[in-house]
């Protein structure tokens, strides 16, 4: 490989790159083949004919596989551990309930989706819309009953907005790694489009659709009392243990921006101590020991019972890890093979942006095959090696990173499991369920997208 040259053009070589993903597509959308074994047989194939070295092609393979798994697959499970014991604490409910009693009944709508962005941090979509749905459900019927979506809407775009965009959700996190950017800064810029987008495209949308389609509150949950645990910790609890991975994270993003600026030695123990603690797999690792001892311990949930809780944290990411590391792999591959590099080289010719190209092929992505991961995975192993090689500042990597996210939601339909996991446990027909899962998921990714080109610009 060391002596290895590529000598197709950038014309083959392209035309290679479609091919590979039109075969991803195929696979995936007709063929119901599973993600992680489509991008590892897409990778193989696109390997063998750009025309690596047979004896290279399986290093290539597990480089772009394990270099994407050693931060991606720490910081998912970290995060899920931590967004499990939230969950299970019962943390949730009390959050939510306590942002409806601050904000009031008529704010109720707003209350509820807040709640769900401060608990959409650390748990992932999916999961954290089913905790939060009882609560819902309970408001809604509390406050009429008819119009389920005022409620439930701003709530699920919530925790759309937050996996989307934030680490330690997978997207971002494999996205950063694939951009090679900077966690901590791709983390404050996702912190800065978060509230807006959502309340855009969250909160104003759902108020709005809410009142055009009134759904009375399904029966899915019974009383919303049933398993709340006897104990649950305090709203100003749960919110100290969200905000512990945080600021350790802004430490260690603050610490490199001052060192640089030189008004601090970076070489001081206590400099590189605060570094350390910061980086983002270590951040999380505190704040799951943290919340195990203040959701788990001093709630006198210990021993095997806690092990339990942990644990079953791990089963429902573990797909979800091995994708991305698959999605690395075909980075990988499109890298060594010298398609990044025609890409980019295409994309200086034709005058196209590199952030609204990553936009744009993750948009693709997402609405020919439904999955937001494989959509942000795929467009940003295609378009990384373009990024790396280019002269962009460490804010500018970092936007690229949350367009090809915002690329990665545009338009969720019937091809998605989030359509329907939203559209059945709000009670909607299909035709309901895209005129405002849909349009809410478009609105999302155009905002989003708007506000990191804007800072792109500027930065």
């Amino acid at each position: 490989m060391d002596d290895w040259t590529q000598t197709l053009s950038a014309g083959p070589l392209l035309g290679i790159a479609a091919g590979a993903i039109a075969l991803i597509l195929v696979l995936v959308i007709k063929f119901k083949l599973h993600a992680f074994l489509t991008l590892i047989v897409v990778s193989l194939l696109t390997a063998l004919a750009t025309g690596i070295p047979v004896g290279g092609i399986f290093d290539t393979l597990v480089d772009g596989f394990g270099s994407t798994l050693g931060g991606v697959a720490l910081l998912i499970g970290l995060g899920a551990m931590l967004g499990k014991l939230v969950e299970h604490s019962g943390g949730a409910r009390v959050l939510a309930e306590k942002l409806v009693d601050v904000f009031g009944e008529k704010r109720a709508p707003f209350a509820l989706g807040v709640a769900s962005l401060i608990m959409g941090f650390p748990i992932f979509f999916d999961a954290g819309l089913i905790v939060m749905l009882p609560v819902i459900f309970a408001v809604a019927r509390r406050l009429g009953g008819k119009d389920v979506l005022r409620y439930g809407l701003p709530a699920a775009a919530a925790f759309s907005v937050m996996h989307v965009f934030l680490p330690p959700h997978p997207g971002p996190v494999a996205a950063t790694e694939l951009y090679e950017a900077n966690l901590g800064i791709v983390l404050i810029v996702g912190l800065i489009l978060a509230f807006p987008v959502w309340y855009l495209s969250g909160y104003l949308w759902g108020t709005f659709v809410g009142r055009r389609f009134p759904i009375a509150v399904p029966t899915l949950f019974g009383d919303v009392d049933d398993d709340q645990p006897e104990n649950p910790p305090r709203a100003r609890t749960v919110l100290a243990v969200l905000a512990l991975p945080i600021v350790l994270i802004f430490m260690n993003t603050g610490v490199d921006a001052l060192g640089t600026a030189g008004v601090l030695d970076e070489e001081a123990t206590w400099a590189q101590a605060m570094t350390l603690i910061g980086t983002s797999g270590v951040a999380l690792l505190i704040s799951v020991i943290v919340a195990m001892l203040v959701l788990g311990t001093r709630r006198g949930v210990r021993g095997t019972a806690l092990e339990k809780v942990l644990d079953s944290s791990l089963g429902p990411v573990a797909s979800v890890i091995l994708i991305t590391g698959a999605g690395g792999m075909f980075g990988g591959v499109l890298q060594a093979s010298g398609i990044g590099d025609a890409l980019s080289d295409s994309l200086s010719d034709i005058g196209l942006p590199v952030i609204l190209a990553a936009y744009l092929v993750a948009v693709i992505l997402r609405l020919a095959q439904g999955s937001a991961t494989v959509a942000l995975v795929t467009a940003a192993g295609l378009m990384a090696p373009a990024v790396i090689s280019g002269d962009f500042n460490a804010i500018q990597v970092a936007c690229v990173v949350l367009a090809t996210a915002a690329g990665s939601v545009f338009g969720s339909h019937v091809n998605d499991s989030g359509f329907w996991l939203v559209g059945r446990l709000m009670g909607m027909d299909v035709k309901t369920t895209l005129k405002t899962w849909t349009v809410q998921q478009a609105l999302q990714s155009v905002a989003g997208f708007a506000i990191v080109a804007t800072v792109y610009v500027i930065a």
